[in-house]
């Protein structure tokens, strides 16, 4: 397989490194240093370096494009005109309604890898990084079910775990669970610190919570300050959200209300217990093969839907009829719930299924 690599960062020097040593890829990429694209080609994350986008993408099978979310859109525009018409084409932006609605081009999936460390570059590329890591696709009802199904694969080859979800509940949940964390992470730091040069006294040794609590305050801003404005309406729901539980918590305190603070202090257990359920996964595989007209959005309709009720594909395959006409969509899905559901689900849109 010949993939190409533009941005070869952190994440777009991970990719080249697991498509070279997981599946035997040849990997092309381009990056606007010519020191990043130099160190990439010496740690080998990549067999050829190309000057341009274009020459990066000539021949490939599929593009991964690790722009900054502020140069986003236009290189992926240039990997689109390049990149040959059976190639897919996907990004790793961890923001997706601007990208998605952008580009309504059948070759391009959207894509976010929750997967990253706080150090950057591609000096600090591993394998390995994708490895049992949820990597959100956000399909359209122009995205090709053939090349869907492939960068499922490929995503699967390179030890990730593909969840299928529509780019405005991405947008939502990344400003819940990932840039509201980084906001509240800056303003612990900084109020710990105002704390401190107040009352002119000597840093103490911070505990575990502290540290936990802030150990992604001050990611690099060059990525982060185009996330925030990229999300910042999902951002500024969260922050009121939150805004508002501090709100109650402090008019908790202010009270002394003993009952109202152990029965949120026991919430936030319960809520916690709760997330961390939501994400164990596992079990048997069950088959589902669901008969589909050949039509364009027809494997994204039935993945968002999946995704929508929290069901995980593990792996999927296409079986096109001789004449083209239609086919059979192969899922396989871990849990027999999860499968019954699914099965539910998938019947709900009109489509025939069945478990061999």
């Amino acid at each position: 397989m010949r993939i190409a690599v533009i941005g070869v960062g952190l994440i777009g020097g991970s990719v080249g490194l697991a498509a070279r040593e997981r599946l035997g890829a040849y990997v092309s990429g381009h990056d606007r240093s010519p020191d990043a694209l130099a160190l990439a080609l010496q740690r080998g994350a990549l067999d050829h370096g190309a000057d341009t986008v274009a020459g990066a993408v000539a021949g490939a099978e599929a593009v991964f494009v690790a722009a900054p979310v502020g140069d986003l859109a236009g290189v992926l525009d240039a990997a689109l005109a390049a990149a040959p018409a059976d190639c897919v084409v996907t990004d790793v932006g961890s923001t997706k309604r601007a990208i998605v609605a952008g580009h309504d081009d059948p070759r391009f999936v959207g894509g976010h890898p929750l997967a990253g460390a706080e150090t950057a570059g591609v000096g600090n590329a591993r394998a390995d990084l994708f490895e049992h890591a949820t990597w959100y696709l956000t399909p359209s009802a122009a995205t090709s079910g053939v090349l869907y199904e492939r960068l499922h694969r490929l995503l699967t080859g390179l030890g990730a775990q593909p969840a299928a979800i529509d780019a405005d509940t991405h947008d939502r949940v990344l400003a819940a669970v990932s840039h509201l964390p980084h906001v509240l992470a800056n303003v612990l730091v900084a109020q710990a610190a105002g704390t401190l040069a107040a009352g002119d006294e000597r840093l103490p040794a911070t505990g575990p919570s502290f540290r936990d609590a802030t150990r992604v305050a001050g990611a690099p801003s060059a990525i982060w300050t185009d996330i925030y404005v990229a999300n910042r309406d999902a951002l500024i729901a969260e922050l009121d959200g939150t805004i508002a539980r501090l709100r109650d918590i402090r008019g908790a305190l202010t009270e002394g209300d003993r009952a109202a603070i152990t029965a949120w202090n026991d919430a936030a257990a319960a809520d916690r217990r709760r997330l961390l359920d939501s994400q164990l996964a596992g079990g048997e595989l069950f088959e589902l093969r669901a008969s589909v007209p050949n039509r364009p959005g027809v494997v994204a309709r039935i993945a968002l839907e999946l995704g929508r009720a929290g069901v995980n594909i593990a792996d999927l395959a296409l079986y096109p009829a001789g004449d083209m006409s239609d086919g059979v969509v192969a899922l396989w899905i871990g849990g027999e719930r999860a499968a019954a559901r699914a099965q539910e689900l998938v019947s709900a849109l009109g489509f025939p299924v069945a478990r061999p």
